[in-house]
């Protein structure tokens, strides 16, 4: 039997305004790939793309209809920090760059302190630091 890559390549998300989604991310002061298009643009994670469609043109792709807009999808992102401090800082950095304030920073059931936000099409970021430590 084959054995399947145990790597990611790329998730693909689809977007209502690649226009807002592109500012959005670029607030966060991610710096989007060469070869981006006006109908697409990927953001390198760490050897990762998080690339964005065209809500309607993905979802035909991928035959199914596409989510109404700012309904959340059954997934998260995340991004995990060092500390409660960087967490809180970055939290509040993505707020100020337009995210939605889902849930603030607090300590988890596993351990770790973690607060959600949201992009503009209404994809979940988790924002985290793992392990026991106080809440922010």
């Amino acid at each position: 039997m084959t054995k399947i890559p145990q790597h990611l390549s790329m998730i693909g998300l689809g977007t209502y305004d690649i226009a807002k989604v592109r500012a959005f991310y670029g607030a966060w002061g991610w710096d989007e790939i060469e070869g981006s298009q006006p109908d697409w643009c990927a953001f390198d994670v760490g050897g990762t793309l998080l690339s964005f469609y065209s809500m309607d043109d993905l979802a035909d792709e991928v035959s199914v209809a596409p989510r109404p807009p700012s309904m959340w999808g059954g997934y998260t992102l995340a991004l995990n920090l060092a500390s409660v401090e960087e967490l809180t800082e970055v939290f509040q950095a993505a707020v100020d760059a337009g995210a939605e304030s889902i849930t603030r920073p607090q300590v988890r059931h596993w351990g770790g302190t973690s607060g959600y936000i949201a992009d503009p099409d209404g994809n979940r970021w988790e924002l985290a630091t793992g392990g026991p430590n106080p809440a922010p």
